[in-house]
């Protein structure tokens, strides 16, 4: 299953670029940013972070399924 992953903020920094189409056996999020953590670094774990799934905010129990466009947001601050 190939899922679509968007960067920004932190997470684009520490990946080094803004995504990646990821071939993913898991169709378990939690699994997925776990792995990408590893990968790229991560500095932040998943408590912090909101996961967005097609443009919809979802927990992280929501089913991933091939195609899927997924982002992970880190916590932002604004003036």
């Amino acid at each position: 299953m190939k899922i679509n992953v968007n960067y920004y903020a932190m997470f684009r920094e520490q990946a080094g670029y803004s995504g990646e189409v990821v071939e993913a056996g898991c169709g378990d999020a939690v699994a997925l940013f776990e792995r990408l953590k590893e990968t790229h670094g991560f500095s932040m774990g998943r408590s912090h972070v909101r996961l967005a799934v097609n443009d919809a905010l979802v927990g992280w129990d929501a089913p991933l399924n091939d195609g899927d466009q997924i982002v992970f947001i880190p916590p932002v601050a604004g003036g």
